[in-house]
């Protein structure tokens, strides 16, 4: 199924715009798992089984597998998620930027091996950059435009010659020549909710994946505010706040419990 058909399904299907991010940091892992990187599935599989009926979409961060050299487990996970929650779309957050030929292997990486349905991708090596991605028929590629980190200010609000910033050129972009077939995303934190506002005015219709509700501290009030459109589909993403929400026994449920909490505090922030 196509990437936007999905996360469309999930979205009204559960009633959710909120993403839960999957950062395993085996050192904060509960008692009994703390410290163990060969528990990173079984962690993160309890985390899917407590949200997935709250989530519009899981966002797996590929180095947090892989600086424990658990791509395996990462593989297990994937496999895991389409058994147990079919619907919801599954991103894999590996912001890939390289020449065409490197990027061919990072897209056979992230839609063959790992079988996600979408995947981050850096846009400041251009378009050529970006198509062997599009090969890859109803995957959707999820471009950095304005991201929630205060270094993000360093080059993505600079302006340009054109009088645009930076980000704004990417956010025109994914919006116009580059989305030949309506599968362009943009990443936009809801750190900025004045830059999120006008990246959702000059690309209204695409999908806007928003970090930084939680830990970061992004207000999911505003960020509703400055995103929401009818016809533009919103992933707002939150990890450490969910997946850390408890540190014992009962971790999953304390997981699910912010996560409803998290979702229900997005629902209130639409507007009427």
């Amino acid at each position: 199924m196509h990437f936007n058909a999905q996360l469309s399904q999930a979205s009204h299907g559960h009633q959710s715009l909120l993403c839960v991010g999957l950062d395993p940091d085996p050192a904060r892992f509960p008692a009994g798992m703390k410290g163990d990187s060969r528990r990173i599935f079984d962690f993160c599989a309890r985390i899917v089984d407590a949200t997935k009926d709250l989530v519009n979409a899981f966002k797996p961060q590929i180095a947090y597998f892989a600086a424990h050299r658990a791509e395996d487990q990462l593989e297990q996970l994937m496999a895991y998620m389409k058994r147990v929650a079919p619907g919801v779309p599954v991103i894999l957050d590996a912001k890939r930027g390289d020449i065409g030929s490197t990027a061919e292997q990072y897209a056979r990486e992230a839609f063959e091996r790992y079988q996600a349905d979408a995947v981050t991708l850096s846009p400041y090596m251009g378009f050529d950059s970006i198509e062997p991605y599009l090969k890859y028929e109803g995957k959707g590629l999820i471009l950095l435009c304005r991201t929630s980190n205060p270094g993000g200010s360093d080059l993505q609000f600079e302006t340009l010659a054109n009088g645009d910033r930076l980000f704004e050129q990417v956010a025109r972009l994914a919006a116009g020549r580059w989305n030949r077939d309506g599968r362009l995303g943009l990443v936009v934190g809801a750190t900025f909710p004045a830059e999120l506002a006008r990246v959702r005015e000059l690309a209204p219709t695409l999908p806007l994946l928003i970090p930084g509700v939680g830990a970061q501290g992004g207000d999911a009030a505003a960020t509703v505010k400055a995103a929401w459109r009818p016809d533009g589909p919103i992933i707002v993403n939150s990890s450490r706040a969910v997946l850390y929400a408890g540190d014992g026994e009962d971790f999953a449920q304390k997981a699910r419990q912010v996560a409803q909490a998290t979702r229900d505090a997005l629902n209130a922030a639409r507007p009427a």
